[in-house]
């Protein structure tokens, strides 16, 4: 338990379940992404997916997780057609 006191005494928490939920979602649909963008040779499908599997390292609140998930999966949306 000191660990964790330590760790929280630098800045650092862990992530709450629902941000790992939807850093799990979003990463699965942009591994499905990248996979069908690149067996149909469609760059910008592969460029949404490789966007929703990282950006999740690079936020840490969760409301922004799933606004910047959303919005990826609506471009992947609009992109289909």
């Amino acid at each position: 338990m000191d660990d964790l006191a330590a760790l929280q005494s630098l800045g650092l928490e862990l992530p709450s379940p629902a941000y790992i939920v939807g850093a799990i979602i979003f990463g699965l649909v942009g591994w499905v992404a990248f996979r069908y963008g690149r067996k149909q040779k469609k760059p910008r499908t592969l460029w949404l997916g490789v966007a929703l599997m990282l950006y999740p390292y690079a936020i840490s609140r969760t409301w922004m997780l799933y606004a910047v998930g959303v919005a990826l999966c609506a471009g992947l949306v609009l992109d289909r057609s």
